[in-house]
């Protein structure tokens, strides 16, 4: 019997230690916020500007080719219809 009030005491003590500790306030979260995002952008293996600049080639030559094939669908497709609607027209 006296184990079993030790248990109880114990898990009433820890009840207590749980509410007796403070969770941190409002500001103290943004600081640590900045602080794990400073370390985790220290991390970061940024690009050198070669690589920069090629990426950015790269993409804007990807965009044109793209542009150019879908204005290209988008003509052929036009006068498609437009036929296809003047042979039906009479």
């Amino acid at each position: 019997m006296a184990e079993n009030e030790k248990k109880v005491e114990q898990a009433a003590q820890a009840k207590k230690d749980k509410k007796s500790e403070k969770k941190p306030g409002f500001f103290a979260k943004i600081g640590k916020w900045f602080r794990d995002m400073k370390s985790e952008l220290k991390k970061v293996q940024w690009p050198t500007k070669k690589q920069t600049i090629n990426n950015t080639v790269i993409v804007i030559v990807c965009v044109v080719v793209v542009g150019l094939a879908i204005a290209l669908f988008d003509f052929v497709a036009g006068e498609v219809i437009g036929l296809l609607l003047g042979a039906f027209k009479g």
